[in-house]
């Protein structure tokens, strides 16, 4: 037994160790992107006005975006505020070759339909931050680099539990705070076992992203090609909402898509108190209908239990914790190896002193 907690004390410190400097910023970003709308907020406050008024038809915004349109974009679709915020556009753009289109957003005022800001999908602080939490801004193995680097954090937060565990005396005498002589002891050690649990369901969640096609046969194989939305649709998204509006009842307006060459139908979602409804208006008849509700899938519940999107306010706390935590556990880690290694350092010295001054006496 104790040989083995040895083995398992050696694989904790040198995963630790070796992949701090990966798990640091992995860590980090994660907990920010927790409050996601909260940092971009306080980045962006031009994109988050108060909603005083009633909405100006869906045209009117439309028609403002068409005229931020460049060659080669289109209207996608838009997406409406509820007490704040714009009302926000997103327009494509065909990707040169069989890559995914290339993605812009144009924020509108939503008393007058002004322009406020147009930014690409891949620009600002926040997009830095998510690249660098899921693929550590790495092209190409990134993304599997952090599954793997997830793993072995799985594998951290297990056996750090373990060793937690005292061996003598009972279990409430790992819970005291000076269990160890050194402050960075005190809080690896504690720290590490509030938050080992979460962080085995944190890893595991992320490592099932990373690698969806090994969990998941639905997301393997080749993705269908996009198809860019109607550069002419015969309906205005004022004739679409008129024609989805009475499958919503008294929900809330949340977005409309426009249709695509390869479908031919807009998609309008409304939010109300239990759940999104979506309706689906054909062009160019106007038929609408609205779409059943499906089962949310596996893996949609895995990025949710990740990313806390959705989540209970408890858990978000928790997923925040457990990004923050973590980035703590792998400094004071090393500060805690490097203490070891200048105390068998010492120890090797004063035995070569005391086998010196043993020879000279002799």
């Amino acid at each position: 037994m104790i040989r083995l907690r040895r083995a398992w004390f050696q694989v904790h410190k040198w995963l630790g160790v070796a992949l701090a400097i990966l798990i640091i910023p992995i860590s980090l970003s994660g907990a920010a992107l927790v409050w996601h709308d909260w940092v971009d907020e306080q980045i962006n406050p031009q994109r988050y006005p108060a909603v005083t008024g009633p909405l100006l038809p869906a045209s009117a915004y439309a028609a403002a975006a068409a005229k931020l349109v460049q060659p080669g974009e289109r209207i996608a679709g838009m997406a409406f505020p509820a007490d704040r915020g714009t009302v926000q556009a997103t327009l494509t753009k065909p990707a040169a070759g069989t890559g995914r289109p290339a993605r812009t957003w144009v924020w509108l005022d939503p008393k007058s339909a002004a322009p406020i800001e147009r930014a690409g999908t891949g620009e600002g602080a926040l997009r830095v931050l998510h690249v660098l939490h899921g693929s550590l801004m790495v092209p190409g193995t990134g993304r599997q680099i952090v599954g793997w680097v997830g793993v072995a954090m799985l594998l951290s937060s297990l056996t750090g539990l373990w060793l937690w565990w005292p061996l003598k005396g009972r279990v409430r005498e790992g819970l005291r705070w000076r269990r160890r002589p050194d402050f960075n002891s005190n809080l690896h050690h504690l720290g590490g076992f509030w938050i080992a649990l979460p962080l085995a369901g944190l890893s595991a969640t992320g490592v099932w992203i990373s690698f969806p096609s090994v969990f998941s046969t639905s997301a393997a194989g080749p993705r269908p090609s996009p198809s860019q939305p109607l550069a002419e649709p015969r309906l205005t998204p004022d004739q679409a909402l008129a024609a989805a509006t009475p499958h919503a009842g008294r929900a809330r307006l949340s977005s409309i898509e426009w249709p695509t060459e390869k479908k031919p139908e807009w998609n309008v979602t409304f939010a109300g108190p239990a759940g999104p409804t979506v309706v689906k208006v054909k062009e160019p008849d106007a038929t609408a209908s609205p779409v059943p509700s499906k089962p949310e899938t596996l893996a949609r519940t895995m990025r949710r239990i990740h990313d806390g999107t959705g989540m209970p306010f408890v858990w978000q706390v928790i997923v925040f914790v457990g990004g923050i935590l973590p980035a703590i556990l792998a400094v004071t880690g090393i500060l805690m190896w490097l203490r070891m290694r200048r105390r068998r350092t010492r120890h090797r010295r004063a035995m070569g002193d005391l086998v010196e001054a043993e020879a000279l006496a002799s």
